[in-house]
């Protein structure tokens, strides 16, 4: 008899409040569960880039967040966050993803989204919802994939 043995698949979900502190609380959770399940290659990264989307959702919106993050059984690691603003930002939009425009050197911020192209192996967008008045769940998901080869960015969800 053989012993099957199952990916090493694992999900963690934060709901963060709009809060100036929720960038550093989701750091704090990616680090922690990145440690405690040994991906220590992939730490930086997913630290990094998790906090700018987070920031972004905070700075975007007036509503909570959520964080999502998930080990997928190829080895990758996918971070979703959703936030209510319904903007598809780029690169997470339609091509062309290179249109986000370079900050200025002495700008204080717009680099984020330049990171997620730099750092992450494929990324994506998509609305939830469709606004309407009645429509609680309104809003976006964007997401990022580490841990793969390093493949162009896509506005496509990966299931």
């Amino acid at each position: 008899m053989r012993t099957v043995s199952l990916p090493h698949t694992w999900a963690y979900a934060l709901r963060l409040p709009h809060d100036p502190r929720a960038a550093r609380v989701a750091r704090m959770t990616v680090r922690a569960a990145l440690s405690g399940h040994g991906r220590h290659e992939v730490l930086d990264t997913v630290e990094l880039l998790t906090s700018e989307l987070v920031t972004n959702a905070y700075r975007h919106t007036t509503g909570p967040a959520s964080l999502r993050l998930t080990a997928l059984a190829d080895g990758r690691l996918r971070v979703g966050v959703w936030d209510s603003h319904p903007r598809i930002p780029a690169p997470f939009g339609e091509p062309p993803w290179d249109s986000i425009r370079l900050a200025p050197p002495d700008a204080e911020q717009g680099r984020g989204l330049h990171l997620v192209q730099e750092y992450a192996d494929s990324w994506g967008g998509w609305p939830i919802g469709d606004g309407g008045p009645l429509d609680r769940g309104a809003g976006k998901l964007l997401w990022f994939e580490v841990g793969g080869g390093k493949g162009e960015g896509t506005g496509t969800a990966v299931a």
